[in-house]
């Protein structure tokens, strides 16, 4: 008998609060036809909560999916880092990875063309490693002042609240690094067939170091062991019509049905001797290390096994930042990175609250949390008690670990605002992609892909970007020029002109 009440006890209905409920379908009234009481405390919270359930979304990477599994070592890279999740062959770390697109909304569909996010959250014996990557080796620009403004042309217009080709390309076309990544995007790697089918990239440039102090440069590759598949334009186009979550759907079946995904982890990585003579700036999130000068190798095998519980406990609040380093791996000087550094950190406290590493799926498993951070919205645990909230202290507080640092190395150069001057251009790996990477039928998709979407856009935008494509390969600014009905002379000349020359000439 006891047994059967404690039962009832666990299944009955309660307020947040833990009082039992009576009643779930009928609100207090002053008789059967109301007005409804304010004393309906049960009522009032029901309805209080639902007008705040949903956080703010993120600005990018809004639509998403994510899973757990584990990371293991299959390589010795002791000689390059002494973090310890890496630290001996066959050793298993906890991971949670999402995935995403990037520009959309959350209703927006898992199709669309779209670079997707790959971040990667290591629970490890040191405090939680965030990876937060790409489907691409590349990206759009190198600067992080220039951020804002890309991304606010690859939303909506702020008039018609429509997606727009001239917003679209008028930044691209007038901002020629960006031509390697959109060479990328409207190639059938712009959209992915799933997530599993995919690869994952750090694109930026991070810095290793072993025990001794020696460092290293490196960049991160994960490897779908599925098989690379995409969509065709008419693929993509169908299923953002009848399955917008698709990809989000293919991913939980197979966890599901033990169909586990995975990636093997291959690393570029660069001396510093080798990273100064170096021909392409290995800073440079626009370019990629050509494999025949930096031959990967393999480190590891990345698994999917566990599918989320509570999507929006698990996933939606997952929070990634790429500041999040553990002793071994460093930041580099990369621009973008040291703003991304900055930026997540800042967006997860305006989304989530400052004290959103404390949600579970964020909180480090392994390692505690000892800091001296207090108080504030949400601080849902037992605050520290009553130890000291300041450093130094007589009291047995904590204390920093001299031996976490990372390894100096030398900077210098004056303040100021310094333009993009490495000797390399940013047409050359574009071309190289599109002539000597792709097959023919990759190319006859690329062109048609560009020929579309492009094709929307204003007359003179769509001759300034078809130039750019002209000065990466003559046949690819040329079949672009053909197919959209544009004087491939009049690209030519453009192309032959400077980028100030070439905006002066094609403005409004």
């Amino acid at each position: 008998m006891k047994k059967e009440k404690n039962e009832r006890k666990k299944r009955r209905l309660t307020t947040a609060f833990g009082i039992p409920v009576a009643d779930d379908q009928n609100s207090q009234t002053a008789g059967p036809r109301g007005p409804v009481l304010m004393q309906d405390v049960h009522l009032l919270e029901k309805l209080t909560h639902f007008d705040r359930e949903r956080i703010p979304e993120r600005v990018v990477h809004a639509k998403g999916a994510g899973a757990y599994g584990y990371f293991e070592v299959t390589a010795d890279v002791t000689r390059y880092t002494k973090t310890k999740f890496l630290s001996e062959v066959g050793k298993r770390t906890e991971v949670f990875l999402r995935f995403s697109t990037v520009g959309g909304e959350r209703g927006s569909a898992d199709a669309a063309r779209d670079p997707r996010g790959f971040a990667i959250k290591f629970y490890t014996e040191e405090g939680n490693y965030d990876l937060a990557g790409n489907n691409t080796p590349v990206f759009f620009i190198r600067d992080p002042l220039k951020f804002p403004d890309f991304i606010h042309t690859q939303k909506r217009n702020p008039a018609t609240n429509l997606p727009d080709p001239d917003m679209f390309w008028d930044f691209l076309s007038l901002t020629p690094e960006s031509i390697h990544q959109v060479t990328i995007l409207f190639s059938d790697r712009g959209t992915p067939a799933t997530f599993r089918h995919m690869n994952g990239y750090s694109s930026h440039t991070f810095k290793w170091y072993n025990d001794t102090g020696k460092y290293f440069w490196v960049q991160y590759h994960f490897k779908t062991d599925q098989g690379i598949k995409n969509l065709t334009r008419e693929e993509s186009r169908r299923l953002c019509g009848e399955d917008p979550d698709h990809a989000t759907r293919d991913l939980y079946k197979a966890i599901e049905q033990g169909d586990y995904p995975s990636w093997t982890l291959e690393m570029q990585i660069l001396t510093p001797e080798k990273a100064k003579d170096f021909p392409w700036d290995i800073l440079d999130i626009t370019k990629v290390w050509p494999h025949g000068e930096v031959p990967p190798i393999k480190v590891g095998k990345l698994v999917l096994n566990r599918n989320p519980v509570n999507y929006f406990a698990e996933v939606e609040q997952a929070a990634f930042c790429p500041g999040n380093v553990v002793p071994g791996i460093a930041i580099s000087p990369d621009k973008m990175l040291q703003a991304r550094v900055f930026s997540y950190h800042d967006t997860h406290i305006h989304r989530l609250g400052p004290n959103y590493h404390l949600i579970p799926v964020n909180a480090p498993k392994h390692a505690p949390e000892n800091s001296y951070q207090r108080d504030g919205l949400m601080r849902v645990d037992a605050n520290a008690g009553g130890g000291p909230n300041y450093w130094p202290n007589s009291f047995g507080g904590f204390g920093p670990d001299p031996t976490a640092g990372e390894p100096p190395f030398e900077l210098s150069g004056q303040a100021g605002r310094h333009p993009f001057t490495h000797p390399n251009d940013d047409f050359v790996q574009a071309g190289t992609l599109y002539r000597k990477v792709m097959s023919d039928k990759d190319r006859d998709h690329l062109i048609g892909n560009i020929v579309d979407h492009l094709g929307k856009a204003q007359k003179r935008i769509q001759l300034r970007q078809t130039a750019l494509f002209y000065k990466a390969d003559k046949e690819y600014g040329r079949r672009v020029a053909e197919g959209i009905g544009l004087d491939v002379n009049e690209v030519k000349r453009l192309a032959d002109m400077s980028q100030e020359e070439r905006a002066k000439a094609t403005e409004k």
